[in-house]
């Protein structure tokens, strides 16, 4: 595995760890981080304290999860709606006061939870050196600002300074004694109630605020620029929080660079559906190229040696369950067979006078795999084909309705919708301008054997132009949804985000993307199906909750195919099982 590759894996799993950390503990099922924001649904929980970015390539396991802890403490201790009336106005006293808020509510981790309280505190202190390391106090105002909160700290939860910071902050807190020490007291005394702290919060704040603007000081000339990820995790406090609309608020503010995320989600419009298809895959190449192509899958699906079999295994623990079929008689235990009575009396020794149930396997999910064939994922289309094929066969076995499917345009730059667009005279915000395409290579109803030509037009280059992905979320989850199984699972193939050059032109760069994340939010939210992201190369998270990264730069083998069933599978046993 490559290193991109390795990285991705692993911030996957750290980031899925610390979203079910956050679920056990504040029993709320919606919680999620993407991209290192916290969301419950598909809304943005806005925690605004520093230490509470993730950055995996930064952290280590404990401190992330001392990160989820804390995220939880102030969902679990925090009134939102309290904390916002009481919250001064913007600027530095907003600022402090939102990390005092952070700080309270750690400090009621519940003594009999002592792994907790560790994670909170070995999180605490990886940010303190992080920022130290970093050199972000090297200016007054940043040395300030982290002494305020390393006394609070000390303060609140009784735990002592790091050693490696106990010479640096030996004259801040001199300095800040005795203007602060009363306030100080009053927070540890009220923390247990969020009003009265809150007054005392404020004037902690209302004094910090003056003390910058009474000596404001720029960074020392000498000072070497601070490292940027290290920068990213330590201090986003340089920036008052914000309020943006459209964002809960378990805090005040967000981080610059956040509001993208916070953008409210704008209505989805179709200029026009008349030039929209939905068509088999089949149809759209020649016969003889349809066997060549199945042909040229055959031989990339035998050289990569895939082993079916384990493959089988593997996703029959989830997606099959055991039934019982009938009887199995003649047995040593079980329940007396009223055939044999005669036998019993006649023949006392004879043991084999009982009956069990005959147990076999049954299928009892639905797997549809979503393929994105646009442009970009030509390229890519030649180690995907054998998984998917593979992944479809063994399903197949198992007898598990499975369906593949894929999204394209009829057309580049538009096509016909967007001609129509213009001879109209270029209304403003039109929506949605091309011609959707929608792909079936293999019905739910269909075997394995009678569509493994149709799943080979995956390799007909000329299929690939651009994707809405959005639309083709929800077409593909509604065919599911017909489907009567207890677990439904939408496997969705993609190399990156939406992209269609006439829409975007016409609405927006994020017009795609903000109808993709609605569309996954609704229906994550609504729990009737699994949906597992497998991005190939690239990281999916920004669109869906639950997501893999493949590194196709490397030769197809069993190995790489077990890390798409293993995600499946874990993806297939966590959502509700749900019978229509």
């Amino acid at each position: 595995m490559s290193a991109d590759a390795a990285r991705l894996a692993r911030q996957y799993r750290l980031v899925a760890l610390c979203s079910a950390t956050l679920r056990a503990l504040t029993g709320d099922g919606t919680l999620h981080y993407r991209e290192g924001v916290l969301w419950r649904g598909d809304a943005a929980v806005d925690l605004s304290a520093p230490h509470l970015r993730p950055d995996p390539d930064l952290d280590d396991g404990p401190a992330l999860r001392g990160m989820a802890d804390a995220a939880a403490m102030r969902l679990i201790h925090s009134d939102s709606g309290l904390h916002q009336r009481i919250r001064p106005p913007g600027g530095v006293q907003a600022l402090v006061f939102e990390l005092l808020e952070q700080l309270r509510a750690e400090s009621l981790a519940p003594a009999h939870m002592p792994g907790l309280r560790r994670n909170l505190r070995h999180r605490f202190e990886s940010w303190s050196l992080a920022f130290m390391q970093a050199r972000l106090a090297d200016s007054e105002s940043g040395l300030l600002l982290f002494a305020v909160l390393q006394l609070a700290w000390m303060r609140l939860t009784g735990w002592p300074l790091p050693e490696p910071l106990e010479g640096i902050m030996e004259m801040p807190r001199a300095t800040l004694s005795p203007i602060l020490g009363a306030a100080m007291r009053e927070l540890r005394e009220r923390r247990g109630d969020q009003a009265a702290y809150g007054e005392a919060a404020r004037e902690v704040a209302r004094r910090v605020a003056h003390l910058l603007d009474a000596k404001p000081a720029p960074a020392r000339a000498d000072a070497s620029p601070p490292d940027a990820r290290a920068a990213r995790l330590a201090f986003t406090l340089v920036t008052a929080p914000a309020d943006p609309a459209g964002k809960e608020s378990g805090a005040a503010g967000a981080a610059a660079g956040d509001a993208s995320a916070a953008q409210p989600y704008r209505d989805y419009r179709v200029h026009t559906r008349r030039y929209d298809v939905e068509v088999s895959a089949a149809r759209l190449v020649r016969a003889a190229q349809l066997r060549a192509l199945r042909d040229a899958l055959d031989q990339r699906v035998a050289a990569a040696g895939l082993n079916r079999a384990r493959l089988t295994r593997r996703l029959a623990a989830a997606m099959c369950a055991p039934r019982e079929d009938g009887w199995s008689f003649e047995q040593e235990t079980g329940r007396l067979d009223g055939r044999r009575l005669a036998q019993v009396v006649s023949s006392p020794a004879q043991r084999h006078v009982f009956r069990r149930p005959h147990m076999r396997r049954q299928a009892d999910a639905a797997v549809t795999f979503l393929i994105d064939c646009s442009g970009s994922m030509k390229a890519r289309i030649d180690a995907i084909a054998p998984i998917v094929d593979t992944l479809a066969r063994a399903l197949d076995d198992l007898a598990v309705p499975t369906e593949v499917l894929g999204y394209t345009t009829g057309a580049w730059h538009g096509g016909r919708a967007r001609l129509d667009w213009l001879a109209q005279g270029r209304p403003a915000c039109p929506g949605r301008l091309n011609e959707v395409c929608h792909l079936v290579f293999k019905e739910a109803g269909r075997s394995w054997r009678r569509a493994r030509a149709d799943i080979a037009a995956l390799l007909k280059p000329d299929l690939f132009r651009e994707g809405i992905d959005g639309e083709a979320v929800q077409w593909a989850a509604a065919r599911l949804m017909q489907r009567d199984a207890r677990r439904r699972l939408l496997v969705v193939v993609s190399d990156g985000g939406p992209m269609d050059a006439a829409t975007v032109q016409a609405n927006g760069a994020d017009y795609l993307d903000s109808h993709l994340r609605h569309v996954v939010g609704r229906l994550e939210a609504a729990g009737r199906m699994a949906i597992l992201a497998v991005g190939v190369g690239q990281d999916l998270t920004p669109y869906y909750r639950r997501g893999i990264a493949l590194d196709v730069s490397r030769p197809v083998d069993t190995r790489l195919l077990m890390e798409v069933a293993e995600a499946m599978s874990c993806a297939c046993t966590t959502v509700t099982a749900i019978t229509r």
